[in-house]
Protein backbone atom coordinates (compact mmCIF):
# COMPACT_ATOMS: atom_id res chain seq x y z
CA UNK A 1 0.00 0.00 0.00
CA UNK A 2 1.84 3.47 -0.97
CA UNK A 3 3.05 5.23 2.63
CA UNK A 4 3.78 8.65 0.46
CA UNK A 5 2.06 11.51 -1.16
CA UNK A 6 4.52 11.35 -4.05
CA UNK A 7 4.09 7.32 -4.20
CA UNK A 8 0.10 7.59 -4.34
CA UNK A 9 0.12 10.13 -7.27
CA UNK A 10 2.75 7.60 -9.30
CA UNK A 11 0.04 4.90 -8.30
CA UNK A 12 -3.05 6.74 -9.21
CA UNK A 13 -1.05 8.13 -12.85
CA UNK A 14 0.00 4.44 -13.49
CA UNK A 15 -2.88 2.87 -12.96
CA UNK A 16 -5.80 4.93 -12.84
CA UNK A 17 -7.71 6.21 -9.81
CA UNK A 18 -10.16 3.43 -9.60
CA UNK A 19 -7.99 0.62 -9.63
CA UNK A 20 -6.10 2.36 -6.71
CA UNK A 21 -9.37 2.20 -4.90
CA UNK A 22 -10.38 -1.36 -5.54
CA UNK A 23 -7.06 -2.39 -3.84
CA UNK A 24 -8.00 -0.89 -0.61
CA UNK A 25 -9.51 -3.35 1.66
CA UNK A 26 -12.42 -2.75 3.74
CA UNK A 27 -10.24 -2.35 6.62
CA UNK A 28 -7.41 -0.43 5.15
CA UNK A 29 -10.30 1.87 4.16
CA UNK A 30 -11.74 2.40 7.44
CA UNK A 31 -8.15 3.07 8.84
CA UNK A 32 -7.21 5.78 6.38
CA UNK A 33 -10.43 7.30 6.49
CA UNK A 34 -10.18 7.65 10.44
CA UNK A 35 -6.36 8.22 10.49
CA UNK A 36 -6.09 11.37 8.02
CA UNK A 37 -10.06 12.27 8.04
CA UNK A 38 -11.17 15.02 10.80
CA UNK A 39 -13.61 13.02 13.22
CA UNK A 40 -16.85 14.92 12.20
CA UNK A 41 -18.48 11.72 11.69
CA UNK A 42 -19.11 8.56 13.58
CA UNK A 43 -19.87 6.23 10.38
CA UNK A 44 -21.21 2.85 10.60
CA UNK A 45 -18.14 0.20 10.23
CA UNK A 46 -19.49 -0.55 6.99
CA UNK A 47 -17.30 0.34 3.72
CA UNK A 48 -19.35 0.69 0.69
CA UNK A 49 -17.87 -0.29 -2.34
CA UNK A 50 -20.19 -0.30 -4.58
CA UNK A 51 -24.10 0.15 -4.83
CA UNK A 52 -26.99 -0.46 -7.16
CA UNK A 53 -30.95 0.58 -6.89
CA UNK A 54 -31.42 -0.27 -2.96
CA UNK A 55 -28.57 -2.44 -2.28
CA UNK A 56 -25.29 -1.44 -1.51
CA UNK A 57 -22.32 -3.84 -0.78
CA UNK A 58 -19.29 -3.94 0.95
CA UNK A 59 -15.80 -5.31 0.14
CA UNK A 60 -16.47 -8.36 0.90
CA UNK A 61 -19.63 -8.91 -1.26
CA UNK A 62 -22.36 -8.36 1.98
CA UNK A 63 -24.92 -7.35 0.52
CA UNK A 64 -26.98 -4.56 2.46
CA UNK A 65 -30.45 -3.16 2.10
CA UNK A 66 -29.81 0.74 1.93
CA UNK A 67 -32.05 2.49 4.89
CA UNK A 68 -30.57 5.29 4.96
CA UNK A 69 -30.33 6.54 1.60
CA UNK A 70 -28.02 9.28 1.94
CA UNK A 71 -30.68 10.89 4.31
CA UNK A 72 -33.43 10.77 1.43
CA UNK A 73 -30.61 11.72 -1.19
CA UNK A 74 -30.59 8.15 -2.90
CA UNK A 75 -34.73 8.44 -4.03
CA UNK A 76 -34.23 7.55 -7.17
CA UNK A 77 -31.69 4.13 -5.86
CA UNK A 78 -27.78 4.14 -6.57
CA UNK A 79 -26.65 4.51 -10.34
CA UNK A 80 -30.15 5.10 -11.98
CA UNK A 81 -29.61 4.24 -15.67
CA UNK A 82 -31.59 7.25 -17.38
CA UNK A 83 -29.43 9.81 -14.71
CA UNK A 84 -25.99 8.01 -15.14
CA UNK A 85 -26.80 8.01 -18.98
CA UNK A 86 -27.79 11.95 -18.94
CA UNK A 87 -24.59 12.69 -17.05
CA UNK A 88 -22.22 10.69 -19.06
CA UNK A 89 -23.48 12.38 -22.11
CA UNK A 90 -23.13 15.95 -20.26
CA UNK A 91 -19.17 14.97 -19.59
CA UNK A 92 -18.90 15.09 -23.42
CA UNK A 93 -19.77 18.21 -23.62
CA UNK A 94 -19.33 21.26 -21.09
CA UNK A 95 -19.27 20.86 -17.04
CA UNK A 96 -18.52 23.97 -15.89
CA UNK A 97 -19.14 27.57 -17.42
CA UNK A 98 -20.03 29.70 -13.85
CA UNK A 99 -22.33 32.13 -13.64
CA UNK A 100 -20.72 34.83 -15.66
CA UNK A 101 -22.57 33.43 -19.06
CA UNK A 102 -25.99 31.74 -19.66
CA UNK A 103 -26.01 27.75 -20.42
CA UNK A 104 -28.75 26.07 -22.15
CA UNK A 105 -28.70 23.94 -19.60
CA UNK A 106 -29.11 26.31 -16.48
CA UNK A 107 -32.29 27.52 -19.02
CA UNK A 108 -33.92 24.77 -18.70
CA UNK A 109 -33.40 23.52 -15.33
CA UNK A 110 -34.64 26.85 -14.13
CA UNK A 111 -37.97 26.22 -16.62
CA UNK A 112 -38.00 22.74 -15.20
CA UNK A 113 -37.85 23.20 -11.50
CA UNK A 114 -40.33 26.34 -11.81
CA UNK A 115 -42.52 23.84 -13.32
CA UNK A 116 -41.97 21.09 -10.89
CA UNK A 117 -42.88 22.62 -7.85
CA UNK A 118 -45.65 25.23 -8.91
CA UNK A 119 -42.94 28.54 -8.27
CA UNK A 120 -42.31 31.61 -10.21
CA UNK A 121 -38.09 32.09 -9.75
CA UNK A 122 -35.37 29.92 -8.77
CA UNK A 123 -31.90 30.34 -7.37
CA UNK A 124 -29.79 27.68 -7.89
CA UNK A 125 -26.95 26.26 -5.27
CA UNK A 126 -25.17 23.12 -4.69
CA UNK A 127 -26.33 21.82 -0.83
CA UNK A 128 -28.61 22.18 1.47
CA UNK A 129 -27.40 24.71 3.89
CA UNK A 130 -26.55 27.01 0.96
CA UNK A 131 -30.44 26.86 0.18
CA UNK A 132 -31.51 27.86 3.73
CA UNK A 133 -29.02 30.68 3.82
CA UNK A 134 -29.82 31.70 0.37
CA UNK A 135 -33.67 31.69 1.86
CA UNK A 136 -32.37 33.61 4.77
CA UNK A 137 -31.04 36.69 2.61
CA UNK A 138 -34.12 36.79 0.93
CA UNK A 139 -36.52 37.14 3.73
CA UNK A 140 -34.08 39.49 5.19
CA UNK A 141 -33.64 41.85 1.88
CA UNK A 142 -37.63 41.39 1.76
CA UNK A 143 -38.22 42.83 5.16
CA UNK A 144 -35.95 45.88 4.46
CA UNK A 145 -37.56 46.24 0.87
CA UNK A 146 -40.37 45.65 0.91
CA UNK A 147 -42.53 44.94 4.22
CA UNK A 148 -40.34 47.77 6.03
CA UNK A 149 -38.21 46.39 8.27
CA UNK A 150 -36.13 48.64 10.39
CA UNK A 151 -32.63 47.69 8.91
CA UNK A 152 -30.97 45.05 10.29
CA UNK A 153 -34.03 44.43 12.76
CA UNK A 154 -35.18 41.33 10.92
CA UNK A 155 -36.70 38.82 13.05
CA UNK A 156 -37.16 35.11 11.78
CA UNK A 157 -39.29 32.71 13.35
CA UNK A 158 -38.13 28.77 13.90
CA UNK A 159 -38.58 25.51 15.62
CA UNK A 160 -36.96 23.64 18.60
CA UNK A 161 -35.24 20.32 18.03
CA UNK A 162 -34.81 21.88 13.93
CA UNK A 163 -32.01 20.97 11.28
CA UNK A 164 -31.05 23.18 8.91
CA UNK A 165 -27.71 22.64 8.28
CA UNK A 166 -24.48 23.28 9.82
CA UNK A 167 -23.00 26.95 8.91
CA UNK A 168 -22.40 29.34 11.27
CA UNK A 169 -25.54 31.38 10.89
CA UNK A 170 -27.58 28.13 10.76
CA UNK A 171 -26.52 26.67 14.36
CA UNK A 172 -27.11 30.19 15.71
CA UNK A 173 -30.91 29.05 16.08
CA UNK A 174 -30.40 24.92 16.20
CA UNK A 175 -31.71 23.45 19.95
CA UNK A 176 -29.14 21.09 19.43
CA UNK A 177 -25.71 21.71 22.19
CA UNK A 178 -23.38 19.85 20.32
CA UNK A 179 -24.35 22.27 16.94
CA UNK A 180 -23.51 24.78 18.47
CA UNK A 181 -20.69 24.28 21.61
CA UNK A 182 -17.30 26.05 21.06
CA UNK A 183 -18.57 27.58 17.32
CA UNK A 184 -20.05 30.85 19.28
CA UNK A 185 -20.37 33.72 18.98
CA UNK A 186 -23.69 33.43 17.41
CA UNK A 187 -26.03 35.34 15.39
CA UNK A 188 -28.57 37.07 16.11
CA UNK A 189 -32.55 37.93 14.44
CA UNK A 190 -34.49 34.38 15.12
CA UNK A 191 -37.13 33.03 17.72
CA UNK A 192 -37.48 29.87 18.47
CA UNK A 193 -40.79 28.19 19.41
CA UNK A 194 -41.87 24.34 20.07
CA UNK A 195 -42.30 22.65 16.91
CA UNK A 196 -46.32 22.76 16.03
CA UNK A 197 -47.14 25.06 18.71
CA UNK A 198 -49.38 27.58 16.34
CA UNK A 199 -50.21 30.09 19.40
CA UNK A 200 -46.70 29.62 20.27
CA UNK A 201 -46.00 31.33 16.80
CA UNK A 202 -48.35 33.91 16.73
CA UNK A 203 -47.03 35.09 20.06
CA UNK A 204 -43.58 35.30 18.72
CA UNK A 205 -44.88 37.32 16.11
CA UNK A 206 -43.52 41.37 15.98
CA UNK A 207 -43.65 44.08 13.41
CA UNK A 208 -40.03 42.86 12.40
CA UNK A 209 -41.25 39.49 11.90
CA UNK A 210 -39.97 38.56 8.25
CA UNK A 211 -40.59 34.83 7.77
CA UNK A 212 -40.66 31.56 9.86
CA UNK A 213 -38.70 29.03 8.33
CA UNK A 214 -39.47 25.33 9.44
CA UNK A 215 -39.29 21.80 8.51
CA UNK A 216 -43.09 20.14 7.49
CA UNK A 217 -41.57 17.00 9.52
CA UNK A 218 -38.17 17.02 11.78
CA UNK A 219 -36.39 13.89 10.15
CA UNK A 220 -33.23 14.50 11.57
CA UNK A 221 -35.13 15.53 15.02
CA UNK A 222 -36.54 11.93 15.35
CA UNK A 223 -39.23 11.67 12.27
CA UNK A 224 -41.75 14.04 14.21
CA UNK A 225 -44.50 15.62 12.79
CA UNK A 226 -46.72 18.52 13.74
CA UNK A 227 -50.26 18.37 14.47
CA UNK A 228 -52.79 17.53 12.01
CA UNK A 229 -54.00 21.39 10.43
CA UNK A 230 -50.56 22.62 11.81
CA UNK A 231 -48.97 24.15 8.36
CA UNK A 232 -52.52 25.00 6.78
CA UNK A 233 -52.98 27.19 9.84
CA UNK A 234 -49.49 28.01 9.78
CA UNK A 235 -50.11 29.31 6.62
CA UNK A 236 -52.91 31.67 7.11
CA UNK A 237 -50.93 33.02 9.87
CA UNK A 238 -48.30 33.97 7.63
CA UNK A 239 -50.46 35.65 5.38
CA UNK A 240 -52.64 37.36 7.73
CA UNK A 241 -49.45 39.05 9.31
CA UNK A 242 -47.26 39.42 6.01
CA UNK A 243 -44.78 37.36 7.19
CA UNK A 244 -43.16 34.70 4.65
CA UNK A 245 -43.39 31.25 4.76
CA UNK A 246 -40.35 29.43 4.24
CA UNK A 247 -40.63 25.14 4.05
CA UNK A 248 -37.15 23.64 4.48
CA UNK A 249 -38.29 20.37 2.34
CA UNK A 250 -34.30 19.56 1.83
CA UNK A 251 -35.36 15.61 2.81
CA UNK A 252 -39.15 15.91 3.33
CA UNK A 253 -39.01 16.98 -0.82
CA UNK A 254 -39.72 15.39 -3.68
CA UNK A 255 -42.10 12.69 -3.52
CA UNK A 256 -40.75 11.29 0.38
CA UNK A 257 -43.57 11.21 2.25
CA UNK A 258 -46.11 10.13 -0.75
CA UNK A 259 -46.08 13.84 -1.96
CA UNK A 260 -43.91 15.77 -4.58
CA UNK A 261 -43.81 17.79 -1.44
CA UNK A 262 -44.67 17.47 1.93
CA UNK A 263 -46.70 21.22 2.53
CA UNK A 264 -49.23 19.80 -0.12
CA UNK A 265 -50.43 17.30 2.32
CA UNK A 266 -52.28 20.33 3.56
CA UNK A 267 -53.20 24.16 1.92
CA UNK A 268 -50.12 25.31 2.95
CA UNK A 269 -47.97 26.52 -0.29
CA UNK A 270 -45.20 28.49 1.20
CA UNK A 271 -43.55 31.74 -0.14
CA UNK A 272 -40.39 30.24 -0.63
CA UNK A 273 -39.15 26.32 -0.40
CA UNK A 274 -35.63 25.43 -0.02
CA UNK A 275 -34.73 21.98 -1.82
CA UNK A 276 -31.58 19.60 -2.57
CA UNK A 277 -30.60 15.91 -1.30
CA UNK A 278 -32.74 13.82 -4.14
CA UNK A 279 -32.33 17.19 -6.72
CA UNK A 280 -29.17 15.72 -7.51
CA UNK A 281 -30.86 12.03 -8.51
CA UNK A 282 -27.90 10.48 -5.95
CA UNK A 283 -25.19 11.56 -8.05
CA UNK A 284 -24.36 15.47 -7.60
CA UNK A 285 -24.71 17.86 -5.04
CA UNK A 286 -27.50 20.10 -6.48
CA UNK A 287 -30.07 22.87 -4.16
CA UNK A 288 -32.39 25.68 -5.06
CA UNK A 289 -34.09 28.06 -3.20
CA UNK A 290 -37.45 28.36 -4.70
CA UNK A 291 -40.23 30.76 -4.83
CA UNK A 292 -43.17 33.39 -5.43
CA UNK A 293 -41.85 36.72 -7.00
CA UNK A 294 -42.86 38.89 -4.80
CA UNK A 295 -40.02 37.54 -2.47
CA UNK A 296 -37.42 35.93 -5.52
CA UNK A 297 -37.31 39.00 -7.25
CA UNK A 298 -35.77 40.78 -4.72
CA UNK A 299 -31.55 39.79 -5.16
CA UNK A 300 -29.93 41.81 -7.78
CA UNK A 301 -26.74 41.37 -9.52
CA UNK A 302 -24.00 41.08 -7.12
CA UNK A 303 -26.37 40.07 -3.98
CA UNK A 304 -25.82 36.45 -3.76
CA UNK A 305 -23.74 33.72 -6.09
CA UNK A 306 -22.28 30.72 -6.90
CA UNK A 307 -19.40 29.36 -8.42
CA UNK A 308 -20.84 26.11 -9.18
CA UNK A 309 -24.40 26.76 -8.53
CA UNK A 310 -26.27 26.03 -11.62
CA UNK A 311 -23.33 24.38 -13.25
CA UNK A 312 -24.26 22.49 -16.46
CA UNK A 313 -23.69 19.31 -15.12
CA UNK A 314 -26.01 19.52 -11.93
CA UNK A 315 -28.82 21.11 -13.83
CA UNK A 316 -28.63 17.85 -16.58
CA UNK A 317 -28.87 15.74 -13.36
CA UNK A 318 -31.47 18.07 -11.74
CA UNK A 319 -33.40 17.75 -14.96
CA UNK A 320 -33.28 13.58 -15.49
CA UNK A 321 -34.19 13.53 -12.01
CA UNK A 322 -37.21 15.33 -11.52
CA UNK A 323 -38.23 13.73 -15.48
CA UNK A 324 -37.58 10.25 -13.58
CA UNK A 325 -39.68 10.83 -10.57
CA UNK A 326 -42.28 12.01 -12.76
CA UNK A 327 -42.40 9.09 -15.35
CA UNK A 328 -42.09 6.62 -12.56
CA UNK A 329 -44.15 8.10 -10.85
CA UNK A 330 -42.47 7.71 -7.54
CA UNK A 331 -45.21 9.56 -4.98
CA UNK A 332 -47.46 6.95 -5.70
CA UNK A 333 -45.25 4.23 -5.05
CA UNK A 334 -43.53 6.29 -2.15
CA UNK A 335 -47.09 5.92 -0.39
CA UNK A 336 -47.88 2.57 -1.40
CA UNK A 337 -44.83 1.42 0.10
CA UNK A 338 -44.63 3.21 2.77
CA UNK A 339 -48.36 2.34 4.29
CA UNK A 340 -46.98 -1.34 3.59
CA UNK A 341 -43.60 -0.78 5.50
CA UNK A 342 -45.29 1.17 8.28
CA UNK A 343 -47.90 -1.15 9.04
CA UNK A 344 -45.64 -3.84 8.69
CA UNK A 345 -42.93 -2.53 11.30
CA UNK A 346 -46.06 -1.43 13.85
CA UNK A 347 -47.58 -5.27 13.17
CA UNK A 348 -43.89 -6.26 15.14
CA UNK A 349 -44.05 -8.13 18.03
CA UNK A 350 -40.82 -6.91 19.95
CA UNK A 351 -41.36 -5.39 23.45
CA UNK A 352 -38.86 -2.85 23.17
CA UNK A 353 -40.22 -0.84 20.00
CA UNK A 354 -41.91 2.66 21.63
CA UNK A 355 -43.50 3.85 18.63
CA UNK A 356 -43.66 3.71 14.72
CA UNK A 357 -44.34 6.97 12.58
CA UNK A 358 -44.06 7.78 9.23
CA UNK A 359 -45.80 9.23 6.04
CA UNK A 360 -44.57 7.75 2.45
CA UNK A 361 -40.99 6.43 2.81
CA UNK A 362 -40.09 8.47 5.80
CA UNK A 363 -40.60 5.71 8.95
CA UNK A 364 -38.67 6.36 12.66
CA UNK A 365 -38.81 2.84 14.48
CA UNK A 366 -38.13 4.44 18.31
CA UNK A 367 -36.93 2.13 21.13
CA UNK A 368 -38.21 2.38 24.34
CA UNK A 369 -35.82 4.06 26.98
CA UNK A 370 -33.08 1.78 28.20
CA UNK A 371 -32.88 -0.23 24.82
CA UNK A 372 -29.03 -1.14 24.08
CA UNK A 373 -29.20 1.37 20.67
CA UNK A 374 -25.28 0.66 20.39
CA UNK A 375 -26.40 -3.56 20.17
CA UNK A 376 -29.41 -2.43 18.10
CA UNK A 377 -27.27 -0.57 15.47
CA UNK A 378 -25.05 -3.54 15.22
CA UNK A 379 -27.79 -5.78 14.76
CA UNK A 380 -28.95 -4.13 11.84
CA UNK A 381 -25.54 -4.62 10.02
CA UNK A 382 -25.34 -7.89 11.00
CA UNK A 383 -28.89 -8.77 9.33
CA UNK A 384 -27.63 -6.68 6.30
CA UNK A 385 -29.48 -2.89 6.69
CA UNK A 386 -28.35 0.12 6.82
CA UNK A 387 -30.16 2.34 9.39
CA UNK A 388 -29.02 5.10 12.18
CA UNK A 389 -30.38 6.39 14.70
CA UNK A 390 -31.27 9.74 15.18
CA UNK A 391 -32.60 11.86 18.32
CA UNK A 392 -35.02 10.13 20.50
CA UNK A 393 -33.78 6.50 20.10
CA UNK A 394 -35.15 6.63 16.88
CA UNK A 395 -33.74 4.69 14.01
CA UNK A 396 -34.55 5.82 10.60
CA UNK A 397 -36.51 3.73 7.88
CA UNK A 398 -36.63 6.18 4.01
CA UNK A 399 -35.07 3.69 1.59
CA UNK A 400 -34.97 4.70 -2.60
CA UNK A 401 -38.46 5.33 -3.14
CA UNK A 402 -38.18 2.74 -6.19
CA UNK A 403 -38.68 -0.18 -3.45
CA UNK A 404 -41.20 -2.69 -4.29
CA UNK A 405 -43.45 -4.92 -2.06
CA UNK A 406 -41.03 -8.07 -1.92
CA UNK A 407 -38.33 -5.28 -1.04
CA UNK A 408 -40.15 -3.98 1.63
CA UNK A 409 -40.70 -7.71 3.58
CA UNK A 410 -37.48 -8.33 3.24
CA UNK A 411 -36.56 -4.68 5.31
CA UNK A 412 -39.41 -5.89 7.57
CA UNK A 413 -37.62 -9.41 7.88
CA UNK A 414 -34.37 -8.33 8.60
CA UNK A 415 -35.40 -5.53 10.77
CA UNK A 416 -37.74 -7.82 12.96
CA UNK A 417 -34.30 -10.63 13.18
CA UNK A 418 -32.19 -7.78 14.71
CA UNK A 419 -34.51 -6.59 16.91
CA UNK A 420 -34.38 -9.83 18.57
CA UNK A 421 -31.23 -9.03 19.82
CA UNK A 422 -32.14 -6.67 22.01
CA UNK A 423 -36.06 -7.91 23.06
Amino acid sequence: MATTAKTIWQDILENGVRKVVEDLSDAQAIEMTERFGTHNYHPLPVNVVRAKGAYAYDGDGKEYIDCIGCYSAVAHGHLSEFITKSVVEQLDKVTLVSRAMYTSELALFLKGICEFTGMDLACPMNTGAEAVETAIKLARKWAYTVKGVPKDKAEIIVAEDNFHGRTTTIVSFSTEQQYKEFFGPYGPGFKIVPFGDIDAVKAAITPNTCAVLMEPVQAEGGIIFPPPGYMAELRQVCTENNVLLIWDEIQTGFARTGKKFAWMHEDAKPDMMCLGKALGGGIFPVAAVVGLEHVMKVFVPGDHGSTFGGNPVGCVVALAAMAEMEQKDLCANSEKMGNRLLSKLKALPHKCIEDVRGRGLLIGLEVLEGTDTKKLSEAFIKQGLLTKETRNRTFRFAPPLIVDEKLIDQIVERASKALDAVS
